[in-house]
């Protein structure tokens, strides 16, 4: 078992003996995603990385899904998405400042300059690709592309 994964369950546990009723629901939620992961395909154990993967995913959809409920006028719900998101988040790596984004995104960049010439919107995707395989999990993708959308721009 992952470490992550490890540290997940052991929390689980606590916030269960504390009676922290949401957090406790939240984490719950946030195994089972990881046992989907696992169990999808063919059986494997995950990597630390691989459970960042699935933590990153579950956050995304808890925020989109705290805006549909926001924008329906369903405060409360939107709320609970976005604690269970909050949650999830204190599970990922400390997320990159802007200038610190900048700079990876620029050193992207570069790399791509190198090997391609003249860069444009045309080697956005080589460009995300090295750029996301350098956050690692630090960045979320959207603010990751959009740094990179304004620095070909």
């Amino acid at each position: 078992m992952s470490e992550l994964k490890a540290q997940i369950r052991t929390d689980m546990t606590a916030a269960m003996k504390a009676r922290e009723k949401e957090r406790t629901g939240a984490l719950r939620m946030l195994l089972a995603a990881l046992q989907t992961e696992e169990t999808a395909g063919s059986k494997h154990e995950l990597t630390d990385e691989d459970v960042l993967k699935v933590i990153a995913r579950e956050i995304k959809k808890r925020r989109e899904s705290a805006e549909v409920y926001a924008g329906a006028g369903r405060q409360e719900l939107a709320d609970a998405e976005l604690f269970e998101a909050e949650v999830m988040s204190a599970y990922q790596p400390k997320q990159l400042e802007d200038d610190e984004l900048n700079a990876l995104v620029a050193s992207s960049i570069e790399e791509v300059k190198a090997e391609v010439g003249e860069v444009g919107m045309r080697q956005m995707g080589q460009i995300m690709k090295l750029a996301t395989a350098k956050a690692a999990g630090r960045a979320d993708g959207k603010r990751l592309s959009t740094a990179v959308r304004a620095a070909l721009n």
